[in-house]
């Protein structure tokens, strides 16, 4: 079970193991949709080509749309991208590495409902069936040019009478199913080769500028998840002091009415409420929290972190960086243990 915990905690820690399991996610659903999906074409010469297209590019877009979605890190792009620049260069370098690692990710599922759809060759029968040449078969010689755009249009659909059991229809649909099949195979290979070649010919380049995009990318990633989780902490405390204030207040005003507890020996013990420095866990990242005791001191600070986040130096702001605040709770001594917040 510790094993479980410490690997479900390494995988929830690192974003490009939760991004990479969402991106087979969404791939493995893909295959689903489309394994379960009843298709019929029309089999009328002018909506056959825009129904086999549209199943044939439409499912993929949205696919890459919700590829763009569910990628945590295409917000903190736009976010990186977009925000001021502050304290803080903005490096056009990592903006770019983590523009390709999203599209990457998102590509995934719309290229294999895409491979999927063109190794079957259902869309592209129906797409193209009404394009095909008559002068490539010769069981169109006798029929007039109406007659053969009509038998076209029927050619995906094997059960209509015009052309069940025709071997017309059967080359016809053979003809295109191995063009589709084609096309599929071969960009699958063209895939599989730049794939190769990217991790093979990776190594012979120097990857100084890489490691470093990388290393920041990420960083950019966890500093935002760190600063989430510490506001959510803050918050938590703040919520914990301010309902301890409104006890002690409410006691007070009750003890003013001529109010009387029920316990005879109980009155003169009143609700201890601690002040802003009392309850400290002996961490100074936790001092650092409850020094933040007002709402315009929050806005002030979710502003500034908007408008100029601090320079990436910590040796420059000894004073903040000093006490290292961290978004695991530091362990608390036994006599302060009853001052720490619960949840709310």
């Amino acid at each position: 079970m510790d094993k479980f915990r410490m690997f479900f905690q390494h995988f929830q820690s690192n974003s490009e193991s939760v991004m990479n399991s969402i991106c087979l996610l969404l791939a493995a659903v893909t295959v689903k949709l489309y394994s379960s999906f009843d298709f019929n074409c029309p089999c009328l010469a002018r909506y056959n080509a825009f129904y086999g297209l549209g199943l044939l590019f439409t499912p993929p877009l949205a696919l890459f749309l919700c590829g763009l979605l569910a990628n945590r890190q295409s917000v903190v792009m736009v976010e990186e991208w977009c925000r001021p620049e502050g304290l803080r260069k903005k490096d056009p370098g990592i903006i770019r590495y983590m523009c390709s690692s999203v599209l990457q990710r998102a590509l995934a599922p719309p290229l294999v409902w895409l491979l999927l759809a063109l190794l079957d060759g259902k869309c592209f029968v129906c797409a193209f069936s009404s394009s095909v040449d008559p002068e490539k078969f010769l069981d169109f010689a006798n029929m007039t040019p109406s007659q053969v755009q009509l038998f076209l249009a029927k050619v995906p659909c094997k059960e209509d009478e015009l052309v069940r059991n025709s071997p017309a229809r059967k080359a016809v649909s053979r003809y295109l199913r191995c063009l589709s099949q084609a096309i599929g195979w071969s960009i699958t290979l063209l895939l599989i080769i730049a794939a190769f070649l990217a991790r093979c010919l990776r190594p012979c380049f120097d990857q100084t500028v890489l490691l470093q995009r990388r290393y920041w990318s990420n960083y950019v990633d966890l500093e935002q998840k760190l600063f989430d989780e510490t506001c959510c902490e803050h918050a938590r405390d703040f919520a914990h002091r301010c309902v301890l204030h409104f006890f002690a207040s409410m006691q007070s005003e009750m003890q003013a009415l001529g109010l009387r507890q029920d316990t005879a020996g109980r009155d003169s013990h009143t609700l201890e409420v601690p002040e802003s420095g009392e309850c400290l866990d002996g961490g100074s990242g936790k001092a650092h929290l409850r020094a933040i005791s007002s709402q315009e001191q929050v806005n002030h600070l979710l502003s500034t972190w908007y408008s100029r986040k601090p320079p990436l130096n910590i040796a420059s702001s000894p004073g903040l960086w000093a006490g290292g605040l961290s978004h695991r709770a530091p362990t608390m001594a036994s006599s302060t243990r009853m001052c720490q917040h619960t949840d709310v």
